[in-house]
């Protein structure tokens, strides 16, 4: 029976959100409208948006931390409604920005923060702190702001999480120790079957974890889909010609067009192979169809 239940269980989405709408008192419209999103276990999820698309206000409701004017949000099948709980033991966050406590020490801090938690990793914790060279004996007020970002860090990954928020967590990280804290993260997906919700605009770590990609736009979720069937969908279409072109020829699923010379560049989603090969030779124009980088892609499809 425990079996059945248990397979129960990770059938069901570790985060369902059914209709959420948020909006400010000082703000006409909602920031958020509408959002449905079922997000799987064991997944790194790739939240993307333009500046203002409410990616944090949507992390920050997620997490109860705002409350919201409709709609119904369930972390590990209990409602966000009520705070408290067994699940907070199971949530990491590490916010866009953060106040510590500028007058403790690092050490003082990680053990008065572990306190707080059933379950503390001091494996993972040590680990860390050697791995990315911080003196347990600083104050935090002392800290960089890398290094103070890499403490938040630490301080949301020791307890192992099931679910870890990260709200541009690299952001002020030298290239080196982004690098160790991705292979932490894709490790504690992997392994230990985890979730991740990372907000940034790094592209290149999401395409090194294989992350699912979420894409917000205007307080809507416009696009879910796992990173390799976005490099699929969304397509580079060169057309190149001796005469140049005045302008671009309408093509269905087209997203963004430049000129260059002799050579047209179509952004095209979900291109029609045939539709392409028949309008280039119409144009008397060579064709070439490839794929984008996912930070292309981000680009055309916001």
């Amino acid at each position: 029976m425990s079996g059945e239940i248990e397979a129960d269980d990770r059938a069901r989405p570790l985060v369902s959100v059914r209709g959420l709408r948020k909006s400010y008192a000082d703000d006409n419209g909602y920031v958020l409208d509408g959002i449905d999103w079922q997000i799987p276990r064991g997944r790194v999820i790739g939240l993307l948006g333009r500046n203002g698309a409410g990616k944090t206000t949507l992390m920050r409701c997620l997490l109860g931390l705002l409350p919201i004017d409709e709609g119904e949000i369930e972390i590990f099948g209990e409602s966000m409604d009520e705070p408290g709980g067994d699940r907070l033991h199971r949530i990491g966050f590490v916010p866009q920005t953060f106040d510590l406590f500028k007058w403790m020490r690092v050490g003082s801090y990680l053990s008065f923060t572990a306190a707080f938690y059933r379950h503390w990793s001091h494996e993972l914790e040590n680990r860390l702190i050697e791995s990315w060279a911080l003196d347990r004996r600083t104050k935090i007020g002392k800290l960089s702001e890398g290094q103070r970002q890499k403490l938040a860090i630490i301080r949301a990954m020791a307890p192992e999480p099931d679910l870890l928020v990260l709200d541009e967590p690299v952001a002020s990280l030298d290239p080196q120790t982004r690098a160790a804290f991705m292979n932490e993260l894709i490790t504690l997906v992997r392994e230990h079957d985890k979730t991740v919700i990372l907000s940034t605009h790094i592209t290149a770590d999401l395409e090194r974890a294989d992350a699912d990609i979420a894409l917000l736009d205007s307080g809507r979720l416009v696009l879910e889909m796992p990173l390799a069937r976005l490099r699929e969908r969304v397509r580079r279409v060169e057309l190149s010609r001796d005469q140049g072109w005045d302008s671009a020829p309408n093509v269905e699923g087209g997203l963004a067009s430049t000129i260059d010379g002799r050579r047209l560049t179509l952004i095209v989603d979900q291109p029609d192979d045939t539709q392409l090969r028949r309008m280039a030779e119409q144009q008397q124009a060579e064709l070439r169809i490839a794929r984008l980088s996912l930070e292309d892609a981000f680009v055309a499809l916001a």
